[in-house]
């Protein structure tokens, strides 16, 4: 693989870097804080920034105003996104949005993708299922009725569910088959009850009750939910990797200030030690992100599928963000459990990014199933 950058991916990181400069942690939803304190909308200034820097549309194509980048400017932009703990659903509704390009309808696509650009349209997916063990679509059942598909279950931990005008919701169908539902926020027989995350966001449980969609609404290609299912765990790890990099960050500049014995404790031997290996966490994490990001982006053959190399890329992002977050307490002493100071923040958050779309122990069974699947066929 080719690990350069090309300049449009240079350019979105440097768009991306200019909006996110003027992120106030402070106004990040604390752990600590109750329930109620809790913002129920995302940050739409900041979204319309995003907009504004033609960041929303990275992955659609001209006729949507998009820039029709692929798998690696969107992480590249997610990398920075993380850094400040920005609180949009960028993630999602790119994905979302991909997805719907690749394989929707026309007449959902003519409705729904031309808001993307600007931000009026807001998407987000509903990915965990019941278990970070179990596929999200087995959470949910469909079957066709005349002209409508009717789904029934519940999905649980839902980001932004509340405020995007869609959530696509993954289901099976009576043969075992993946279809995913483009559900509005209001509907006949939807429930949505109140979440919150390990992060201190507000989520959200879909309650599903015989909820009728229209079959231009659902998308029932094969390889649609896989693809979006790759991006989103893609995109998870590029979030971990910023979110580490910024902590690590952070870490060196408060042990370089923080003194004991008239020295920087980041002179000592034993701090030294812990950081470095931190910061081989993380480029083991970059290293396996780009190459999760290439494969999906070009479709290179390997000796596994694009699966493996996602699997294995999760797996660090998981455990390596559990880690540098744990060490950054450690080094900031009873300093970082301080809620006036932002580390409380970033920990949370390494927690809900390793526990998304299942820990490393449920990519290790898939990884563990690929290579015997390869190695035994």
């Amino acid at each position: 693989m080719d690990f350069d950058f090309t300049e449009e991916q240079q350019a979105a990181v440097e768009a991306a870097k200019a909006v996110f400069a003027g992120v106030d942690l402070d106004a990040v939803p604390s752990p600590a804080l109750t329930p109620g304190a809790v913002a129920d909308d995302f940050d739409r200034a900041l979204w319309a920034k995003l907009a504004e820097s033609d960041l929303l549309s990275l992955l659609l194509a001209e006729e949507y105003d998009g820039a029709g980048l692929d798998a690696i400017a969107l992480c590249l932009v997610l990398r920075e996104s993380a850094k400040v703990l920005a609180r949009v659903p960028l993630l999602e509704s790119s994905a979302a949005a991909k997805t719907l390009q690749a394989y929707g309808s026309s007449e959902a696509k003519a409705r729904i993708l031309p808001g993307i650009a600007d931000g009026s349209t807001v998407l987000t997916v509903a990915a965990n299922g019941r278990t970070g063990h179990d596929s999200a679509e087995l959470a949910v059942s469909a079957r066709l009725d005349a002209d409508d598909w009717v789904l029934d279950g519940v999905q649980t931990g839902v980001p932004w569910a509340h405020t995007a005008d869609y959530t696509v919701v993954p289901a099976h169908t009576a043969e075992g088959r993946a279809v995913l539902a483009l559900v509005p926020g209001v509907r006949e027989g939807l429930t949505l009850t109140d979440q919150f995350s390990t992060s201190g966001e507000r989520y959200a449980e879909l309650r599903l009750d015989s909820v009728r969609i229209p079959a231009t609404d659902v998308i029932d290609a094969d390889g649609a939910w896989e693809s979006l299912h790759q991006l989103l765990a893609t995109g998870i790890c590029a979030l971990a990797l910023g979110l580490g990099e910024g902590v690590l960050r952070m870490t060196g500049e408060y042990t370089s200030k923080r003194e004991q014995f008239g020295y920087p404790v980041a002179t000592f031997q034993a701090v030294a030690m812990q950081a470095a290996d931190r910061y081989i966490d993380l480029r083991a994490m970059e290293v396996t992100l780009w190459q999760a990001a290439w494969r999906i982006s070009t479709g290179a053959g390997g000796a596994l599928p694009a699966a493996g190399d996602i699997a294995v890329a999760k797996i660090w992002a998981s455990e390596g963000v559990r880690r540098v977050v744990q060490t950054a307490q450690h080094l900031h002493g009873g300093f970082g459990a301080d809620t006036d100071y932002p580390l409380h923040r970033y920990h949370a958050w390494a927690k809900q990014l390793e526990l998304s779309l299942g820990p490393a122990a449920a990519h290790e069974e898939v990884l563990g199933d690929l290579l015997a699947t390869h190695t035994l066929g």
